[in-house]
């Protein structure tokens, strides 16, 4: 009883975060409030299921591939710039599709890709999410909550999959709901998205000259990581 109690208490603890952690604005929940606003909910659900799959991929990764990460930090750094891009365009596009009577959306966004792969691409190329939750795991490793053991990443990862979905529902229908209630038209629904994703770029850019760059902040989070694991590897379902 008490080992699946703290199976749960772990999956709570991830559905939190997760849900809590979707909640700012930035590049995937806003791209889902246009998804959902232009093409209805259930294609902002599709969305949404992709960008949470990515992300429950990412943080089981982080937690068993601690190395494979290390190794390729690098490479994170430049999907760090890769993401910007894609926030610019974004941007761009809802800017372009406010001006444009005959456009619902941005041109990025109005693609060939199915709603799901959408939102499997944009979260994929979001590696902010790596050190994030490498912090957290490595907090919850120390409390105690994460054991080394398959049974308690799987109940986290569930659970974080599960918050992100929610954290992401929040926009699919709050937006709707809200664009109904203002009575905005698409255009300026469009225009005001392009000035939140142009805001959103602003801080990333700043996030990347200001602040230690980010190959080595997952180094960092990752020796962390395994310092926590190897710290307390069999505290126990007390």
């Amino acid at each position: 009883m008490k080992g699946k109690s703290s199976l749960f208490k772990a999956a709570a603890w991830g559905c939190g975060i997760s849900w809590l952690g979707t909640l700012p604005l930035g590049t995937l929940n806003i791209a889902a409030m246009q998804v959902s606003v232009s093409e209805g909910a259930m294609q902002g659900i599709f969305f949404s299921l992709g960008v949470a799959l990515v992300e429950v991929l990412y943080v089981r990764l982080s937690v068993v591939g601690i190395r494979w990460i290390m190794q390729r930090a690098r490479l994170l750094y430049y999907l760090e710039w890769a993401a910007i891009a894609i926030v610019i365009l974004l941007a761009f596009g809802s800017f372009w599709a406010a001006f444009q009577p005959t456009e619902e959306k941005s041109f990025l966004l109005k693609s060939q890709l199915p709603n799901f792969f959408l939102g499997v691409s944009l979260s994929a190329i979001n590696p902010m999410q790596i050190p994030f939750w490498f912090g957290w795991t490595t907090v919850l490793f120390s409390k105690g909550v994460l054991i080394d053991r398959p049974a308690f990443y799987n109940s986290y990862t569930l659970g974080i999959g599960v918050g992100t979905i929610l954290g992401l529902f929040v926009f699919v229908f709050g937006g709707a709901i809200l664009v109904n209630r203002l009575n905005a038209g698409q255009s300026t629904i469009n225009f005001a998205i392009g000035c939140i994703f142009t805001i959103t770029a602003l801080i990333l850019m700043v996030k990347v000259f200001t602040k230690k760059p980010l190959d080595k902040v997952i180094a960092e989070k990752a020796a962390e990581l395994e310092e926590a694991e190897h710290a307390n590897p069999l505290k126990s379902d007390h």
